[in-house]
């Protein structure tokens, strides 16, 4: 294991944000001022991350949108409403009325490839979508032909560059998906992706399986191997409100890089059974309770970031983080990891709660705690 100190950029104040200039000319910003969701669950996102956010990992600006989803009245926030309208692409806003909305999902929306190339759905703070514990909620696949082939590279094409922010994810379950397997409430391949100021909550998907994985997200073949973006969110919060899957109690990826600022992940678990390969005699699967990162040459990292309380049955109480070509990178700033459980007391980790191969390189900055 390799393990280096990390240098943060130096902050100059501005009168609405405060920014940093990261050295190569990229802002970063701090103080932002996110929708508060005010209902009884978990609020979205660590309160106490304070990490600065790269400009394109902030909010996207819907304040002209391209669709509106309802009149102003809950009962016009339907589900026919938000698939049909998703699958215009755009600028995506709600109007359901004063007060937070659940819309119970009858059908899968689906990212259509010829829409956008910008697609932003945003919540506003006030919707969660379910998939009443019957379907998964969200889907874009770039590979997809029922959903339009728009180039002959679809696993590394820069469109549709898909945004969610503002909204809450409950009951999706893909545990019915055969061929698109894991993400409970969101499936992802190709394009961009991120999450910003999102919730996660009793999500699931298969309970078996070596490889499958991802509750709250699964993604695949992001263009130039970018990060997908998880900022200010969380996943689970409760004890209750857990997500759960094979692997991946949170999230799940295959040769995907993440980048997570100030989130939060408790409460998820990884119930599979056998890890990965699977054991003989076993289903496989029971790896990364909050976060399972498997390929070849990635990174995962955290700034600002908890991750408590999640529990597998295998390997990585906290994170499964395994590069197959051993050149994986994790970066821990200003995170916290701690109280997350491994049922199996398998001894193969990095650091406690984190699983991998010894010599992927770890970054973690004296702010952090791992424990």
């Amino acid at each position: 294991m390799r393990i280096r100190h990390l240098v943060l950029p130096v902050c100059l104040l501005l009168t609405v944000l405060s920014a940093c200039d990261d050295g190569g000319g990229g802002r970063w910003f701090t103080d932002i001022d996110y929708i508060e969701i005010t209902d009884d669950m978990p609020a979205a996102g660590n309160p106490d991350g304070a990490c600065p956010i790269p400009e394109e990992a902030m909010l996207a600006d819907t304040s002209v949108p391209d669709h509106v989803i309802g009149d102003g009245t809950p009962g016009s926030c339907t589900s026919e409403a938000v698939v049909s309208t998703i699958a215009q692409g755009g600028i995506i806003t709600f109007n359901c009325g004063p007060d937070p909305v659940t819309i119970q999902l009858t059908e899968t929306a689906k990212i259509r490839n010829d829409t956008g190339p910008e697609i932003v759905i945003d919540g506003g703070g006030k919707v969660a979508l379910s998939g009443g514990d019957r379907r998964r909620i969200l889907y874009m696949n770039t590979c997809d032909p029922d959903q339009v082939w728009t180039t002959s590279h679809c696993d590394d094409q820069d469109h549709p560059r898909l945004t969610v922010q503002n909204l809450t994810f409950v009951d999706g379950n893909s545990e019915q998906e055969t061929e698109y397997d894991g993400g409970g409430a969101i499936w992802v391949r190709g394009g961009r992706f991120k999450v910003i100021n999102s919730r996660f909550f009793g999500n699931s998907c298969a309970p078996t399986g070596p490889d499958v994985g991802g509750a709250g997200i699964r993604v695949f073949d992001q263009f130039e191997d970018r990060a997908v973006y998880v900022v200010h969110s969380t996943f689970g919060g409760r004890e209750d409100l857990g997500n759960v899957c094979s692997n991946g109690g949170g999230i799940s990826s295959i040769g995907v890089s993440w980048t997570i600022f100030n989130s939060l992940f408790s409460y998820n678990r990884a119930i599979g059974n056998g890890g990965n390969p699977a054991d003989s005699g076993t289903p496989g699967g029971g790896s990364g309770g909050a976060i399972y990162n498997d390929g070849n040459t990635m990174t995962l990292s955290l700034c600002g970031t908890v991750l408590e309380h999640n529990e597998v049955n295998a390997y990585g109480a906290a994170i499964f983080f395994v590069s197959n070509n051993h050149d994986g990178t994790i970066n821990i700033e200003d995170s916290i990891l701690r109280e997350n459980i491994c049922y199996s007391g398998s001894p193969w980790q990095i650091l406690p709660g984190i699983s991998g191969h010894s010599d992927t390189t770890m970054n973690v900055d004296a702010d952090s705690v791992i424990e």
